[in-house]
């Protein structure tokens, strides 16, 4: 009698499968079309090829501790400093276990922030217990960086052991620098101001990290994970080389720094970055002469997919999100609430960003094994292609002189625009789907709740001196946002939206597949696809569009279709008064006849939608 744990070789009576037999299937399918067609590119031109083989020999990368949760990161960010300390309290008691203090004038702030000052900081922290073995974060600008010393100094007024609280003090100059595009001071006069109040709360007994090196503000403005991790990389090198300058030895140094990535909704590039910072970062505390420590990274789930339309959709995408920066080790997230680019979140939106984690870490447990990534053959490649590529960069930035030459040289800022246009590009053709925007949009969704508040306004920091490109954050949905808002504004002004008739020609199964496409691709626009049954009569099809009251027309129909009626059914358009007539498809040797019939454009996977949609509403205009 076998025991319950004897292995159940289920699969001896199969043959081994192999690399080839695989390959074999896929060129069947293929039918002749190259292999290439399934091989994927980052942003970064880095390969990925639809299957790899496990990866051997290779280790676990150190993270957090073996089995231990990250910190669940909320957002305080009301600037009403009462407000803000409901919320925050209101979070503690159910289940944050850290608070991410974002005032005003931070780069991620996002047009709110709380009011950095002593009353505010010391209403904000009512009531809690900041030695409790709770995390908490500073978002810290420039024109907000006195909220480091007013936080230090009310732990000092109420008594309890600096050293007993865990507080990142989230002190990061270059990315003001970068996010602004200038400064007021070179690089030489801004390290003692930083290297002074690193000291002086060091001295306070405060054991940090203290500066911050954010990837965010490459993330944010549309760049690449190997450009995020050389500008994470250049302003650690930074922080850590102007903190050894100030007379503070490395090995205490190396614990003062810490590092924030945004983590996005692909999964596996997500998770390949955060584990390859963490072997970069080791590779330089290596040539620093350093015995490697875990570096703490920071995540935040990314400002730039975030979208205002169908806004549920931003819970997916931030589940995907923290799910692949808790398995690659994230030492604390931060989910952004699935409103914030429409306002100030309410209640049930901080709620749901709160259980995100929750529920990843309570019922999921996936903070129980450490780097389950390990081993896996295309996670461990893309990790060791970021590693390389991010190195090249990394060296690049500093034989410029560092990061703030770097961003003086514009050296950052051309690969970002680069990254940036590539992808704007991919967007508009809809390669890049953004559900709820681009694809599958929803012009009736009701209007989505968020609380009323006056931002905080301060005085600009100094002058600007030096100047250079910035890198000012961006959503990637905000293009086809301004269509849509276009479209509320003509709903709002005329009582309809702009419309679009679908002149369906044929049966059901002629039309079907290519009119619901048309409707997603002008309702992503804010054009409402009036329906219409299959026409075979070009008399009854004039008639149906007369009566739409549709500024737009758009054939729907299979090729065969096309080829007998798509002229004649273009012709009683025009002479209906459709003068926009498109057409859903690309027969291109019929192009030019269809042309001379009155289609003025097509519509097609891989056209630009967005130059489609946005020349729809300059013919509109014009008519």
């Amino acid at each position: 009698m076998t025991s319950a744990t004897d292995d159940l070789p289920l699969a001896a009576d199969f043959p081994k499968a192999t690399a080839e037999d695989w390959r074999k299937l896929v060129d069947g399918v293929l039918k002749g079309a190259p292999f290439e067609k399934l091989v994927g590119k980052t942003y970064d031109g880095l390969k990925i090829d639809p299957l790899y083989p496990r990866a051997k020999g290779v280790a676990p990368v150190a993270g957090r501790p073996a089995a231990a949760p990250w910190q669940i990161m909320q957002r305080i960010d009301h600037p009403n400093a009462k407000a803000a300390n409901a919320q925050a309290l209101t979070d503690l008691e159910n289940g944050a276990t850290g608070l991410v203090l974002v005032f005003a004038g931070s780069s991620g702030a996002h047009g709110f922030g709380l009011e950095p000052t002593a009353d505010a900081v010391a209403e904000v922290l009512k009531d809690i217990y900041v030695d409790a073995g709770i995390g908490i974060e500073l978002q810290v600008g420039p024109q907000s960086r006195m909220a480091a010393i007013h936080v230090a100094e009310y732990v000092k007024s109420k008594g309890v052991d600096p050293a007993a609280c865990d507080i990142r003090f989230g002190l990061d100059p270059l990315a003001a620098c970068a996010v602004w595009g200038h400064s007021p001071y070179l690089w030489e006069e801004i390290v003692p101001a930083l290297t002074d109040g690193i000291k002086g709360l060091a001295g306070l007994g405060f054991r940090g990290p203290f500066a911050v090196a954010d990837g965010r503000i490459i993330h944010d403005a549309g760049g690449s994970e190997v450009q995020e991790l050389a500008f994470v990389l250049a302003c650690g090198v930074a922080y850590l080389r102007a903190i050894e300058g100030a007379g503070v030895p490395l090995e205490q140094a190396q614990v003062m720094v810490y590092a924030r990535l945004a983590a996005d909704a692909d999964q596996f590039l997500t998770m390949a970055k955060f584990r390859a910072l963490r072997l970069l970062w080791a590779r330089i505390e290596t040539a620093c002469g350093l015995t490697p420590k875990p570096l703490f990274i920071a995540a935040d789930t990314a400002w730039r997919m975030l979208t205002q339309r169908d806004p549920y959709v931003n819970m997916l995408r931030a589940t995907i999100a923290t799910f692949a920066a808790g398995l690659a080790g994230a030492n604390a997230i931060t989910v952004l609430p699935h409103t914030l680019a429409l306002g100030l979140p309410d209640p049930f939106a901080r709620r749901a960003a709160r259980n995100t984690q929750l529920l990843l870490l309570e019922e999921s447990n996936l903070a129980k094994v450490s780097d389950p990534a390990a081993g896996a053959g295309g996670i461990e490649t893309l990790t060791a292609q970021l590693c390389e590529a991010a190195w090249a960069l990394f060296q690049e930035t500093e034989k410029a002189g560092g990061a703030f030459a770097a961003l003086q040289q514009g050296l950052f800022q051309s690969k970002v625009a680069a990254a940036r246009k590539a992808r704007e590009s991919n967007i508009a053709k809809r390669r890049d789907v953004l559900t709820g925007a681009s694809e599958f949009p929803n012009l009736h969704e009701s209007e989505t709740a968020v609380l009323k508040a006056t931002p905080v306004a301060l005085a600009p920091y100094g002058e600007q001196k030096y100047k250079f490109d910035a890198l000012p954050p961006i959503r990637l949905a905000q293009s086809f946002e301004k269509l849509r808002d276009k479209s509320d504004a003509t709903l709002k002004a005329r009582g309809a939206r702009p419309k679009v008739f679908l002149a369906n020609l044929g049966t059901p199964a002629d039309f079907t597949a290519r009119a619901t496409f048309a409707k997603s691709f002008f309702e992503a626009g804010g054009i409402q696809a009036v329906d219409s049954e299959g026409f075979a009569d070009p008399a009854k099809l004039a008639a149906a569009y007369k009566a739409s009251g549709a500024e737009l027309a758009c054939l729907c129909s299979s090729d065969k279709v096309y080829a007998d009626h798509a002229e004649a059914a273009a012709k009683a358009l025009q002479a209906a008064g459709a003068h926009h007539i498109y057409l859903a498809g690309r027969p291109a040797e019929a192009e030019a006849a269809l042309r001379t019939a009155g289609v003025s454009g097509f519509v097609f996977a891989g056209g630009d939608a967005l130059a489609t949609l946005q020349d729809a509403y300059r013919r509109m205009e014009q008519a």
